[in-house]
């Protein structure tokens, strides 16, 4: 699907990106052939182990000092060719990181005889996130409702370059697991709930992140996660079983690594959990048939935190470790985040001595894992670079960061144009998130959990402090209320408070958590924190919800009585400014929800859901209505303060022959009386197939800026694999037929021929 009005400067430098990478990726084979000729096994071995930094380090030490005796065991005896810091529990100053580079690498120059570098891995998922003072973007949930793929392309530039200058060259991350199941503890890390949505904005990380050349001084290498499913737990909880049939699994879990792979990404981190039964880890089908055969993945497959030796202890699919490591090699793995021992060099070299496993097969590997070293320039200067030290801390930075969080906010609702708010009105900022730093940064943020607010720059300012300097602290009152669990802590005096104002701003949601620590038994809100809302309401006075929260929790007990509720998910280090920009017509709001917002837990459809998930039987067999969808809000939802008219749907012909292309237009004009900026999105339904078929599906959007009264008209490019689908025997087919095409409220009519 082509946008055809779309930048062209932005896909002359996707497709130039591409080919630069391309040519790179050639350009060192003889190099690498040369230096795996002179290896040893044990050598071979140690470039596919990733130990975690904590292993080496002295406990407790600020700043942090490495155990050099511990230090020199691993990369001399054991010849440890990659880290990652997961363990260390907090970032470092650029200086902390500056002797941790050194001091590696020093040792390897100085005491290894093949001085191959020690390649870094790190988690920045939403900006650096181990490094202190760097510069924190919205959660991927959160770009997700940007519907821009240009803004999330520059974050992922800003964050490879801040990455880049604390001396680490490869990222774990972009996450493109789609978040369909809400209760999912890590889908703030996703872009939302649809494919085609993951796709294109985790495509735009990726090139931001890698850029023309991964040798340059501003990027980092890629890492698409999490080879796939992970997001589909049945039970809902982190690491766990996903079951559903392999025309579900490519239909939707698929797509974003296809289109990453396409997007030139250098390394893929494998799901923890299991997909129909099967380990991740251990799934040659998927790990070599699909993603090597069928996508054509050249790079590093890396494993996730421990998980080779959990399919013995967790999920049982070897009787010991040994077999542990030889099925997850076998299966396609090239590095093992062990992360804490020496266990995965001693089983994989046992194995290649007894022939268990093949030396070719270690080859492979390790020629993948210097590639990428060269790729990076490590080779041709392992330390940290002068370079790259002056990309960090950018005011300008900040600035995207800003922008980014304004373009997040998602309004959805305004009863009587309540908001925005005229900024003499006296307020009172009430809730667990409105003095929190970490409710508006989330998970990966300077620690792993994000909730350490300590770690977090002096000058970010909490929601009560954002809504103060714009307003004025004269005319603001804060209090708590209750803690994100619902626990009661000035409950009275908040509800007095709120007599002495005349708009209460009452800030809900999750504080930040990663992973499993995030797992709940439970959809709604807590019930403390809703108690709050219901009190305040009671007062009289005009209540705005503020929602900083990393998935959708239940608000249906409490929305009605809200006058405006705005979503802010975890906006950033710049959220609360955004938020008060938003609150106080600053900016005004274009978000779109990139997920559906549930109203019951016991109805947790996404938005392409079928036909039959509306049919009800009721009094009598065989007597049906049709059940409205019935979430809070629908994927693609959020106002707007001003109004947007879309009219005039047109298609270039009435019927897609073949290979050819249709155009579809249509006219959006701004009705209002304010410059806004508006989603347009186009859906398709395929009437008849051989396979039932959601009631719309997401093809193409595109983001759009009209001042008061302007119209533009926006197209797009259909071709028969816009139309595409999964059938019954695994194949993407696009089958003659009707479809209709959907934008906005108005749909058109184009049928397929062959």
């Amino acid at each position: 699907m082509k946008h055809y009005l779309s930048s062209l400067c932005f896909l002359f430098l996707f497709f130039l990106s591409a080919n630069l990478q391309a040519q790179t990726t050639a350009n060192y084979d003889k190099e690498v052939e040369a230096l795996l000729a002179k290896m040893t096994i044990e050598e071979k071995v140690g470039q596919m182990v990733q130990l975690d930094l904590l292993t080496v380090a002295i406990p407790g030490k600020s700043p942090i000092q490495l155990d050099i005796p511990k230090l020199r065991e691993a990369l001399v005896t054991y010849k440890i060719s990659s880290f990652i810091n997961n363990g260390l529990g907090r970032a470092l100053s650029l200086d902390e990181w500056r002797y941790v580079n050194k001091t590696i690498q020093d040792i390897i120059m100085k005491e290894t005889p093949r001085k191959i570098p020690l390649l870094y891995g790190i988690d920045a998922i939403h900006g650096t996130t181990f490094t202190l003072e760097a510069t924190l973007f919205p959660q991927s949930i959160a770009l997700g409702a940007t519907r821009n793929p240009e803004l999330v392309h520059r974050a992922a530039e800003i964050t490879a370059m801040e990455t880049r200058a604390s001396g680490h060259r490869w990222n774990f991350s972009p996450v493109l697991d789609v978040a369909r199941q809400p209760l999912w503890a890590r889908l703030p890390e996703s872009y939302g709930e649809d494919p085609y949505l993951v796709s294109i904005l985790g495509a735009a990380a990726i090139r931001g992140m890698q850029g023309k050349d991964l040798g340059a001084p501003t990027a980092v290498a890629a890492c698409m996660k999490h080879f796939m499913a992970y997001s589909f737990p049945f039970n809902g909880k982190d690491r766990s079983p996903a079951l559903m049939p392999e025309y579900y699994l490519r239909e939707y879990f698929l797509p974003p690594f296809r289109a990453a792979v396409k997007a030139g990404a250098r390394t893929l981190m494998v799901n923890s959990g299991e997909v129909n039964g099967v380990p991740l880890h251990g799934n040659k089908y998927l790990l070599t048939t699909v993603l090597r055969g069928e996508l054509g993945f050249q790079g590093i497959i890396v494993s996730d935190y421990g998980d080779i030796i959990r399919l013995h202890t967790w999920q049982g699919i070897a009787e010991t470790p040994k077999e542990a490591v030889r099925v997850a090699v076998d299966a396609g793995l090239d590095m093992s985040m062990v992360p804490t021992d020496y266990s995965f060099n001693t089983l994989l070299t046992e194995l290649v001595k007894e022939g268990k496993v093949a030396e070719k097969r270690i080859d492979e590997s390790v020629r993948r894992i210097l590639k990428l070293k060269y790729e990076t320039g490590l080779f041709k200067n392992p330390y940290l670079e002068k370079e790259a030290l002056k990309n960090f801390g950018k005011p300008e930075y900040r600035q995207t960061a800003l922008d980014a969080a304004n373009e997040v906010m998602t309004l959805l609702k305004n009863t009587d144009n309540t908001l925005p708010l005229a900024k003499d009105r006296k307020v009172l900022v009430v809730g667990p998130g409105a003095n929190s730093i970490t409710t508006l940064n989330g998970c990966w943020s300077y620690t792993w959990q994000g909730n350490e607010p300590q770690w977090y720059p002096k000058n970010a300012l909490t929601i009560a402090g954002a809504v103060r300097e714009k307003i004025g602290a004269a005319q603001v009152t804060y209090r708590q209320g209750v803690d994100f669990s619902g626990k009661a802590i000035d409950v009275d005096q908040a509800v007095a408070d709120a007599q002495n104002v005349d708009v209460v701003l009452l800030c809900l949601g999750e504080d930040a958590y990663a992973e499993t620590p995030g797992d709940i038994n439970e959809l709604d809100l807590p019930v403390g924190q809703q108690e709050l809302a219901k009190k305040l309401y009671a007062t009289g006075k005009t209540v705005i919800l503020v929602l900083t929260e990393g998935r959708g929790r239940i608000i249906r007990e409490i929305e009605p009585q809200a006058k405006g509720i705005l979503l802010a998910y975890w906006p950033g280090i710049e959220g609360a400014r955004a938020i008060a920009n938003v609150i106080f017509g600053d900016v005004n709001p274009s978000g779109k929800l990139p997920y559906t917002y549930t109203q019951h837990s016991g109805n947790l459809l996404t938005y392409d859901r079928k036909l039959t998930n509306k049919l009800n039987e009721i009094s009598a067999p065989g007597e049906f209505k049709i059940d409205t969808f019935g979430p809070q809000y629908e994927f693609g939802y959020g106002l707007s303060y001003t109004t947007f008219d879309f009219k005039n749907l047109k298609l270039s012909a009435p019927t897609l022959k073949g290979s050819g292309k249709i155009l579809v237009s249509i006219e959006v004009t701004n009705t209002g009386k304010r410059e806004g900026k508006e989603v347009v999105e186009l859906y398709s339904h395929d009437l008849f197939a051989s396979l039932t078929q959601p009631l719309r599906r997401l093809r193409a959007f595109k983001k759009i800026n009209l001042k008061p009264g302007e119209t533009s008209t926006v197209g797009f490019e259909i071709t028969k694999d816009d139309l595409a689908f999964v059938n019954g025997v695994n194949q993407t087919v696009t089958e003659p037929g009707d479809f209709e095409i959907i934008i906005g409220q108005l749909k058109a009519n184009v049928r397929y021929a062959e």
